[in-house]
């Protein structure tokens, strides 16, 4: 009975995934499930279209740069949460984790007047600052559950041993958080590449993500483009977060 439940389960969430990969496939000018023919030609469009591949390039460049600043202080913030003892710990945690708490529509509207006020709005500056505040609590969480059972006697041994805090850091703790850091940036990239109510908030012109653009196309436009690109984005994902999600299982076990 339990793997009866599990399979329904799974397929549940499955189902409008491979719905939507199938109608990419179809040969209507409108999706259609189950396709009625094979085609290709909704991928030309996609691959074809100077818009479209503009618009994700921009939203790579956007999600690399918020990324790269996301992983890197929340591994930092992930390191000093986990190990020091401070007044209002708590606090600082709960201020730092707040972005996950927050409906996306009340922190896009919040940072809007910020950075207006500051001269960042619709500006690529404030978009970075923008994607690296909503998934800088999604690095946070993943490396501290890392650092969690992380044995600090090896770290004391490599001092002993001579080693500085920057040399044990690189050689020694950095290589064993490593899965938790790689999941973290992994997520945190696939969220930013995926933002619309923030990004709309923001963006101004010349400044159209990929999800912007699909949510102005589906608009004014009913054909499988759509399909054909979320097929492509999901295979992306899955070529690149699967490995990492078997190496993360396989150090924690």
């Amino acid at each position: 009975m339990l793997r009866v439940l599990n399979a329904a389960g799974l397929t549940f969430l499955l189902a409008p995934i491979f719905v939507v990969i199938a109608t990419a496939f179809g040969g209507a000018p409108y999706p259609q499930f189950p396709p009625s023919d094979l085609t290709l030609k909704w991928f030309e469009k996609f691959l074809t279209s100077g818009e479209l591949l503009g618009a994700v390039r921009l939203s790579a460049l956007l999600s690399l740069c918020s990324t790269a600043a996301a992983t890197v202080i929340g591994c930092m913030t992930a390191l000093a949460l986990t190990r020091y003892q401070f007044r209002a710990k708590s606090a600082v945690s709960a201020v730092l984790l707040s972005p996950i708490l927050f409906p996306t529509i009340v922190l896009g509207l919040a940072l809007l007047v910020a950075f207006y006020r500051m001269g960042l709005a619709h500006s690529f500056i404030g978009l970075v600052i923008a994607h690296t505040v909503l998934i800088t609590p999604f690095v946070i969480r993943l490396v501290s559950a890392s650092l969690t059972n992380f044995d600090r006697t090896i770290e004391e041994a490599a001092r002993s041993l001579g080693a500085g805090r920057l040399k044990t850091f690189f050689r020694i703790t950095l290589p064993i958080i490593r899965p938790g850091i790689i999941a973290g940036a992994l997520f945190g990239f696939v969220m930013s590449f995926d933002e619309l109510v923030i990004t709309l908030f923001l963006a101004g012109p010349g400044l159209e993500t990929l999800p912007i653009r699909i949510f102005s196309y589906i608009q004014y436009a009913n054909d499988p483009t759509i399909s054909a690109i979320s097929t492509c984005l999901i295979v992306f994902t899955t070529l690149i977060g699967a490995p990492v999600y078997m190496r993360f299982l396989t150090v924690r076990h």
